[in-house]
């Protein structure tokens, strides 16, 4: 019996690291659209920390992506899931997913811009330290800051998880340190 307790204790002190981050929606533009990113960070204070941006899958940001920030946050970064659709659009079906997918993978200009506009966001956090930002997505994210690399952003990493590879614009590939 008393090592039950003890696993036990062990297991809430292992997980007491969830308690000590903040969460909120965050309001933000691009252009006239308004859009609602999920801002995850550790609670103490005034610290300086990584920051990472997550951009969500097909569906529009959901509660996986929001999910991944919360575990960025406990693992001391400070994490901001973008909202590429605006206003925290989640698709009702896959026929709307596709949709909406088609919509930026069609206009690669509007997708940089949107996850421009979140990595401005995530930069201007008074928390993170601009020098070290890095970007992940999932699927149609993982498409996304494949361009926002391309775009030329300023970020130490970029994570794909099973995104697309293709571009329109194949110049944009080349190495940017040079510039």
């Amino acid at each position: 019996m008393s090592r039950l307790l003890l696993l036990c204790a062990l297991m809430v002190l292992s997980s007491s690291a969830w308690a000590d981050i903040v969460t909120r929606t965050i309001e933000y533009h691009q252009g006239d659209t308004r859009l609602l990113g999920y801002l995850a960070y550790p609670k103490d204070g005034t610290a300086k920390h990584p920051g990472v941006l997550v951009v969500h899958e097909w569906q529009g940001l959901n509660d996986y992506a929001k999910h991944r920030a919360d575990q960025l946050a406990e693992l001391g970064y400070v994490a901001l899931a973008a909202d590429i659709y605006g206003n925290g659009k989640v698709a009702a079906d896959t026929q709307e997913a596709a949709a909406l997918v088609k919509t930026y993978k069609s206009d690669r200009t509007l997708l940089r811009a949107r996850a421009n506009a979140a990595l401005d966001v995530l930069k201007a956090q008074p928390n993170v330290d601009s020098n070290r930002l890095a970007a992940i997505g999932y699927c149609f994210g993982g498409t996304t800051v494949l361009e926002l690399a391309r775009s030329g952003a300023a970020l130490t990493g970029v994570v794909s998880f099973h995104g697309g590879l293709d571009t329109p614009n194949p110049a944009d590939c080349i190495d940017r340190r040079d510039r």
